[in-house]
């Protein structure tokens, strides 16, 4: 039994964007409807590497840097609806099975730049049931890469930040996780700091099982 295999780890944390789900196809529909929009032409890689890690407030600020004032732009994100691009988001297909098996031995969590798409992506996908706490950026003062949405899990919890275990993708995860002394888990990227680095979640499994070889 699970319960018997775990020695400290109380809470699995997911981060959202690139681990939970595949939403790269997502995510450029959606800037780039912007882009368009205001005469932009679409996502670089590079621009793509930014937005995809960021706030959605950060990716503007970062798309239209050149633009003296983004009122405008905001007004029109504001009026534009991220529901149409659920379906494009595309479920890690172990993200159902892990959290199963580990409930209800663990908690489970997000942190998770988003701000207010998550509700409809929960739904959508149907994973309320299966999450215990989600916090987006709207939750924190500072959302990644500060500490704060991984800190608001632990205090939610009462537990210590080596009892969570958190899984990301990018670098402003990385640097949550530090900075919050939650132990890492590196996804599909191996050039981060982490713990464990693991390409797929099936591997979550066995790292809670004391199986999984530390980095």
């Amino acid at each position: 039994m699970i319960q018997k295999k775990l020695k400290k780890i109380k809470v699995l944390a997911f981060d959202c964007d690139g681990v939970m789900f595949d939403t790269e196809k997502a995510n450029r529909m959606y800037y780039n409807r912007i882009l368009e929009h205001f005469g932009q032409p679409v996502l670089s890689r590079e621009q793509f590497e930014y937005v995809h890690m960021s706030t959605v407030k950060q990716a503007l600020n970062f798309l239209f840097k050149d633009r003296e004032c983004l009122n405008e732009v905001f007004d029109y994100t504001r009026n534009m609806s991220y529901e149409p691009l659920i379906p494009h988001m595309e479920m890690e297909p172990y993200l159902k099975p892990l959290l199963h098996w580990v409930k209800p031995a663990l908690k489970t969590a997000i942190a998770t730049n988003r701000s207010n798409t998550m509700n409809g992506v929960m739904t959508f996908h149907g994973l309320s049931e299966l999450f215990d706490l989600v916090v987006t950026s709207l939750d924190v003062e500072h959302p990644k890469p500060h500490p704060d949405q991984l800190l608001k899990i632990r205090d939610h919890f009462g537990v210590a930040a080596d009892n969570i275990l958190y899984i990301g993708d990018s670098k402003t995860d990385e640097q949550a996780a530090i900075m919050s002394g939650v132990p890492f888990v590196a996804y599909k990227n191996p050039s981060l700091q982490a713990s464990y680095h693991i390409s797929d979640l099936k591997e979550v499994k066995a790292i809670l099982k004391g199986d999984g070889d530390t980095l």
